[in-house]
């Protein structure tokens, strides 16, 4: 048995009343009369006082009937059973009870035996719903201990592209995730493990970073937070592009609190602004992209994908893994490192091919993806790779050796390239700022986040890039 159930009992007839209270052993079948009411309006409020399990209700009685008061009774409380008892067989009076769904409907005089069979059927199938909402209570309980790990693998879905855009919603739903924002922006927070606390191991040190993520930044951007392959990511709604300036400097002041409160280098990037949660992933991309060029611009700091490489677009996730990495190197790492990667690239792809054609159509590839990622990043394909068809035949042509040796040289120029792109970019911007305050010398509410604000760049990128110029 799952428990005690209480049982109202009402009658305008108080004998009857005591003749079935003591004709019945309430307890060995599980129940206990809570209390008994001459009508139904007595009944109501003995109801309000305690929630009864069953209501064994007369039907004919004063100033509110056994009828009216089932109605009652099945609008405050629809797990209560309904009894109806009464004098009188009358078709309209059954049909009715039928209507209100009462378990059973008893003619007077009660039979003693009856109402113990009556009861005994009533208990089992109480107890049978008492251990179906607790199941359902314990399932929900375990729900919603292990929702913030659902949700910590909804978002990781969510920025690596596995979610389908038609089913973002429901799992939002599902999941009891609210992100409703005009714009949203991915921002990584990377922990360097190479530079421990003294007594400090790396997950700990991680840890006490997330803390301080979620004190200093989780409730300021209303943004969601999460840990994924081995950084820290949040989901920063925006009202417009013109917050993510803001929303870098405020990531350079959490680098500096980081290295003060838990002693921990901390770079964060900052990805490209986008309109539809679908688009995550090319925002988390960019903010990656921002985390490795700590190689360039130092750890420690807040880096702005946005500022930094405005140009630069996501690679096709078509391309070999191998080539990914030297497109990587191609715009962070130094010339012999690129070589490297470059005749990697090449022994891997020469010990793959097992005919001619195969070769040739390899090398095909490799061309139209230089010639690819030359445009993505506003490089002149033709200053890399000519303006007619010989190069392409030369190339085809070429044996391993001189394939390595042509691919390291076209990928160096890409670095180089690449390199007075950015300068020239920094050198444009610090000449735009010059120019501005040149015009606005006299304005007294001149200020270094003013100019920002009209050059859309945070106050980090700019004192950096004034210092570097």
């Amino acid at each position: 048995m799952t428990g005690t159930y209480s049982v109202l009992m009402v009658d305008d007839e108080e004998d009857v009343i005591r003749a079935i209270v003591r004709k019945i052993d309430w307890e060995s079948l599980g129940f206990r009369v809570m209390g008994y009411a001459h009508n139904g309006i007595e009944a109501l409020d003995l109801a309000e006082q305690e929630t009864p399990d069953v209501v064994m209700t007369d039907i004919k009685m004063p100033y509110m009937d056994g009828m009216e008061l089932a109605k009652h009774v099945r609008d405050m409380y629809p797990s209560a059973r309904i009894l109806f008892f009464s004098g009188f067989d009358e078709f309209e009076y059954a049909k009715e009870a039928i209507r209100l769904e009462a378990e059973e409907y008893i003619l007077k005089p009660v039979d003693a035996d009856e109402l113990r069979r009556i009861f005994m059927r009533l208990r089992l199938t109480l107890d049978k719903e008492m251990d179906e909402k607790r199941n359902v209570q314990k399932l929900r309980d375990y729900y919603m201990e292990s929702l913030p790990l659902l949700q910590e693998n909804f978002y990781s879905l969510l920025v690596e592209g596995n979610v389908p855009p038609g089913s973002i919603g429901r799992y939002m739903e599902d999941y009891q995730v609210h992100m409703d924002a005009p714009m949203y922006t991915v921002v990584i927070i990377h922990t360097s493990t190479t530079r421990l606390p003294e007594g400090m191991s790396a997950v700990l040190l991680q840890e006490s970073v997330r803390r301080l993520a979620t004190e200093r930044l989780v409730e300021k951007w209303h943004c969601k937070l999460f840990p994924h392959e081995g950084n820290i990511v949040l989901l920063v709604p925006c009202a417009s592009r013109e917050d993510v300036p803001r929303i870098t400097d405020e990531a350079d002041s959490f680098c500096r609190q980081a290295r003060h409160v838990s002693q921990a280098v901390v770079t964060i990037g900052i990805g490209n602004v986008c309109r539809r949660l679908s688009d995550l992933p090319d925002s988390y991309h960019g903010a990656r992209e921002a985390v490795s060029y700590r190689s360039l611009y130092g750890s420690g700091r807040a880096i702005n994908i946005r500022e930094i490489a405005p140009g630069e677009v996501r690679t096709s996730d078509e391309m070999p893994v191998r080539l990914h990495a030297l497109f990587k190197a191609v715009k962070l790492s130094p010339p012999e490192e690129i070589r490297s990667f470059a005749c990697q690239y090449v022994k891997e792809m020469s010990a793959g091919a097992v005919s001619l054609s195969m070769h040739r159509f390899q090398v095909i590839e490799l061309v139209s993806s230089i010639y690819r990622f030359a445009v993505s990043n506003h490089l002149a394909p033709e200053l890399l790779l000519g303006e007619d068809e010989r190069m392409l035949n030369s190339v085809i042509n070429m044996d391993a050796k001189q394939l390595a040796e042509w691919l390291s040289d076209t990928s160096i120029r890409m670095h180089t390239m690449l390199g007075t792109q950015r300068k020239d970019g920094a050198q444009s911007f610090v000449v735009k700022a010059i120019d501005y305050i040149h015009d606005h010398y006299g304005d007294q509410d001149l200020t270094v986040d003013k100019i920002c604000s009209v050059l859309g760049v945070s106050s980090a990128y700019f004192s950096t890039t004034f210092k570097n110029s």
